[in-house]
């Protein structure tokens, strides 16, 4: 049950990953991380805490396109949540056919059988359903072992106390009211756009329902424009909902666009809701956040009566090819 899963969130950052086949583990400076959906959010909300490291999301079949030279610099870092997932076992396979340093992170499936197979470091962390956005906090911790940031893993533990879940349940609901029959964009600086990534998925796979994302600036430049037409004027307004996503640690210029975009858009009769990103430290409010997305598409789910776990839509569409 979804309830039980977001209030034993923290019990997830209490999580030790270990590395198999540890002896032929690379360790390097430069990451690709491998994966589809939940199973490759992990990465965009790491870069958004240490922004200096080189991290290459990789989201397609086989490896990203770089000189052979080059690519020798990094580590693949192949993350299947269920392990079956078509394109990151393409990427597994090409890694380990180029002789590339490479770990499978996985919770089983066929990735893990091939790491097995082939000797390949791989860390196996703990299943708690067939949503891999719901483990995030495995997810993390399991990708920041493999990127060797150890003082980050160290932090993290520390807040299965500190943290908890129920206290972000209220402000889940009356979002989740205030977004009813609505459809929603998720905004934020380009330095959270991890997390925006995170409550869009949310929306997508547990509410059933289209959502959005983008960050200032670049949204300044283009998506906001879609919505100055004269169709939306009382027509379609009611339709959409923006939430921003505030964060006090922002550049101040970064700050002034985001109140000035809500401004704009409250101005033209649309929804604009705020989530102010708080917390002592800066992966408290990042999960602070992860927390709020989930209770948030909880009870959007309970309102329109939908399964927030269903995802038969994705495993009819692997079938159909």
């Amino acid at each position: 049950m979804l309830e039980d899963v977001i209030q034993n969130f923290n019990e997830q950052l209490k999580y030790e990953p270990v590395i198999e086949n540890a002896g032929n583990f690379q360790k390097c400076e430069r990451f690709i991380v491998c994966g589809m959906g939940g199973s490759n959010l992990a990465a965009g909300i790491i870069k958004s805490w240490k922004s200096k490291l080189d991290i290459f999301i990789h989201r397609d079949y086989g490896l990203p396109e770089m000189e052979e030279a080059r690519l020798k610099d990094y580590l693949v870092i192949a993350s299947s949540y269920s392990g079956n997932t078509e394109e990151t076992i393409s990427s597994f396979e090409e890694a380990m056919a180029r002789g590339l340093p490479l770990v499978v992170i996985t919770t089983g499936g066929k990735l893990l059988e091939l790491a097995q197979k082939n000797n390949v470091p791989y860390i196996k962390f703990p299943s708690i359903n067939n949503n891999p956005r719901f483990a995030i906090g495995y997810s993390i911790r399991a990708t920041l072992k493999a990127m060797g940031e150890e003082s980050i893993l160290n932090d993290i533990s520390g807040l299965s106390k500190s943290l908890v879940p129920d206290d972000y349940k209220t402000t889940g609901k009356e979002l989740a009211e205030k977004l009813q029959n609505r459809m929603s964009l998720i905004y934020s600086s380009g330095t959270n756009a991890g997390l925006t990534r995170y409550w869009k998925i949310s929306f997508n796979e547990t509410v059933k329902l289209p959502a959005f994302y983008n960050f200032v600036p670049e949204l300044n430049h283009n998506e906001m424009a879609g919505f100055g037409s004269q169709i939306f004027d009382g027509k379609l307004n009611h339709k959409f909902a923006f939430v921003f996503l505030n964060d006090p640690d922002d550049e101040p210029h970064i700050q002034k666009r985001i109140a000035a975009t809500q401004k704009i858009f409250e101005d033209r009769g649309f929804a604009v809701l705020s989530v102010d990103l708080t917390g002592p430290s800066l992966w408290h409010k990042s999960f602070a956040s992860i927390l709020t997305a989930m209770w948030t598409s909880h009870y959007l789910a309970e309102y329109y009566g939908v399964d927030p776990e269903d995802i038969s839509m994705i495993e009819d569409f692997k079938k159909s090819f």
